[in-house]
Formats: C-alpha cells, sequence, structure tokens
C-alpha cells in the first residue's frame, strides 16, 4: 500500500471534507446561485463554499503557508515560501449541466516549484496524488503513462476555447492536425482531471490554452511523476505563466511539439 505523506494527509482530508458539500450540491445543483465572471465562465455557491472550505481546514493545518485562490486571489505566505494553490471546483461547467466530472484540485508550490498536489474526483471517489520524487498514485495504486509510440495508436484530450477566449483559428488547425494522426480527441472540460488521467494512461497526451495556475499545478506534478513530459507548447517551461500547456508520454512527445510548431511556422 502506497504511504502518503503528512503533506498529502492533509489535502486529502481537506479535499474529502470540501467534496461532501460539493457531492450535495451537486445532487441540488438547479437551486444553486450562479453568477459570471466573464463570457460562459460561471462562480457558483458551491465553487466559494468549497473553497472556504479548504482554506480554513489547509489554514488550520499548515498556518505558515499561503494560498493562491481561483476565486479568492493571494494570501501571502507565513514562511515567505509555501502556497497552497487551489481550484476547489474544475469543471464548473460540468458540474452546473449536471455532468458528473470535475474535481478539486490543490498543488503546493515551494518558491516556484510544485513540490506535491492532488486532484480528487469526487463522484468516482478517485484521487490522484503525487509528491516530488516520490511517484503518482490512483488511491493506492502506482500510475504511470501510457507506452504508446505511434500516433495512430493515441488518444489526445484537450480544452476547447469558447466564447470570449481568442485563438478559435489556430485551436482548429491544431486540431485538424491532430485529428489526421492519431486515434481520436476527447474534450471533457477539466483540465486537472485531463493531466491526471494522462498520469495514469487513459490519455496518451493533453494539450490547451488560456489556463489559470490552479487549474494545473496539481496536475503537473502528478503528471510528470508518473513519466509524463509536461511543458508549454512551444516546448517551454513557464506553463504556470504562460498558460498553455502540453503533457504526453515520452513516446508522442516530440510528434506533439512538430505539430505545434508547424502551425506557428504557419506551415
Amino acid at each position: 500500500m502506497a504511504r502518503k505523506s503528512a503533506l498529502i494527509n492533509a489535502m486529502e482530508l481537506s479535499a474529502r471534507k470540501a467534496a461532501r458539500k460539493l457531492l450535495r450540491d451537486f445532487n441540488e445543483v438547479e437551486h444553486l446561485q450562479v453568477s459570471r465572471k466573464g463570457p460562459a465562465d460561471f462562480v457558483t455557491q458551491a465553487d466559494l463554499t468549497a473553497e472556504a472550505t479548504l482554506r480554513e481546514e489547509l489554514g488550520r493545518l499548515r498556518p505558515e503557508f499561503g494560498f493562491i485562490l481561483e476565486e479568492g486571489g493571494v494570501v501571502e505566505a507565513q514562511d515567505g515560501i509555501h502556497y497552497w494553490v487551489v481550484d476547489p471546483l474544475d469543471g464548473t461547467t460540468n458540474f452546473l449541466h449536471g455532468l458528473p466530472h470535475f474535481a478539486i484540485s490543490i498543488g503546493v508550490k515551494a518558491g516556484k516549484d510544485i513540490i506535491a498536489g492532488i486532484v480528487l474526483d469526487p463522484v468516482k471517489d478517485e484521487l490522484f496524488w503525487a509528491e516530488k520524487g516520490q511517484g503518482s498514485f490512483l488511491n493506492d495504486r502506482r500510475l504511470r503513462v501510457s507506452s504508446r509510440k505511434k500516433m495512430a495508436d493515441c488518444i489526445l484530450a484537450t480544452g476547447i476555447p469558447f466564447v470570449g477566449i481568442a485563438d478559435h483559428d489556430k485551436f482548429l488547425k491544431e486540431v485538424a492536425e491532430v485529428m489526421s494522426v492519431s486515434a481520436g480527441i476527447r474534450r471533457y472540460g477539466a483540465a486537472a482531471l485531463d493531466l491526471a488521467y494522462v498520469a495514469a494512461g487513459r490519455f496518451d497526451g493533453f494539450w490547451e490554452r488560456n489556463l489559470s495556475e490552479w487549474d494545473i499545478a496539481a496536475g503537473i506534478i502528478i503528471a510528470r511523476e508518473a513519466g509524463a513530459l509536461v511543458s508549454q507548447l512551444d516546448g517551454g517551461e513557464k506553463m504556470l505563466e504562460k498558460g498553455d500547456i502540453l503533457a504526453t508520454n515520452d513516446g508522442i512527445n516530440q510528434a506533439m511539439l512538430d505539430i505545434f510548431r508547424k502551425i506557428r511556422l504557419g506551415r
């Protein structure tokens, strides 16, 4: 059985407490208060309640850590180093439409490095977790990325831009290129789970743009600790700052990078 550190246990305990409230709200979603942050970008009372629970629990367990919160902004760290990076409800649009595919995502940032993370899918009771140098796990099972090397055998995941988001034309070119060489593309609507699914070998790769730090912090370390190669679409390392990301097994990484390079160069 995989042994969780005190840090992972703290995140799990906090996430499971918040998850109980999310599941209750999911079963009564038609009664939730909903507001817009932007076009097709929603926040619900469930987001706010889950974030408040996580902030209270994580703050109690590690009072010296700061927070980077989707709804609540930045709370400076007492130790000046460690931050919880929290998305209380990744997949809000799925949640609002009654689609049972959403998650709580919590990463731990030390300086500029992500050192631990969990992604909890409360509907399926799947806890993806990882700590730097310790491997990646789904509940108690060790994870490893897929071993497929041919794009024609691979399924890729992505996030489709919607109203208010730029780069629709560029995205359509990317999809056309990937469609022409792969076994298929999936769009599930929760980036944290997409990255976790790469770690689990369910997807062979994932790419997306216009993401925030809390969308991908935990997923990055979960994917990397399972053997994924994770970078920006141009191969850079500023995923958290720039918001674009590519995560794949090592067998198809160069092929995917070549696709994005071809499109950048207009070939």
